[in-house]
């Protein structure tokens, strides 16, 4: 199994995150990649693909990812199983929380990606996310807030993936 990993990063949380991703699925078996310095094309080269993006100020893309939004638009993403992860500050942008995630997760689902990875709401305070599911339950992958919440993020991290490892061996 090899799985990639691609993310964009301005502050350092979500290579973090991406990082300690990678450490509990495995070193082996997951292939990490910065939007910055790599072609997202590479994704079709895979089965499986977690895109890590935070959001910034009002519900707006990393700057790494909106430079390289249009090339994915030419990517035929059938038959790849994604999950997504975001980073957010729910209490300073209670209105967009994990947008950013929410419009990736949108892109790529359109594109013909499976999603998988959906992560419960519970245990956050926000108004409202493009990253929620309509009924409000869930988010579209898991929800990091290194702001608000830095205390749960080993936890959700660690948790998330095992959730991950089942759904990708029920693929």
């Amino acid at each position: 199994m090899s799985i990639a990993l691609f993310f964009g990063s301005t502050t350092g949380n979500t290579e973090d995150i991406a990082d300690q991703i990678r450490d509990i699925l495995g070193t082996d078996k997951v292939d990490i990649f910065n939007v910055a310095d790599d072609s997202v094309s590479l994704m079709l080269d895979y089965e499986t693909v977690i895109c890590g993006i935070p959001t910034w100020d009002y519900g707006e893309l990393q700057a790494d990812w909106e430079d390289i939004w249009e090339e994915i638009d030419a990517l035929d993403l059938s038959g790849i199983q994604m999950a997504f992860f975001g980073c957010g500050d729910q209490i300073g942008y209670p209105e967009w929380y994990q947008d950013a995630m929410g419009l990736l997760h949108d892109k790529c689902i359109g594109l013909g990606a499976k999603a998988i990875g959906y992560w419960s709401t519970m245990g956050y305070q926000f108004e409202v996310s493009k990253a929620a599911t309509a009924d409000g339950s869930q988010f579209i992958g898991l929800a990091v807030d290194e702001d608000s919440q830095h205390e749960l993020t080993d936890q959700r991290v660690t948790t998330w993936c095992k959730q991950l490892l089942e759904e990708i061996s029920e693929y």
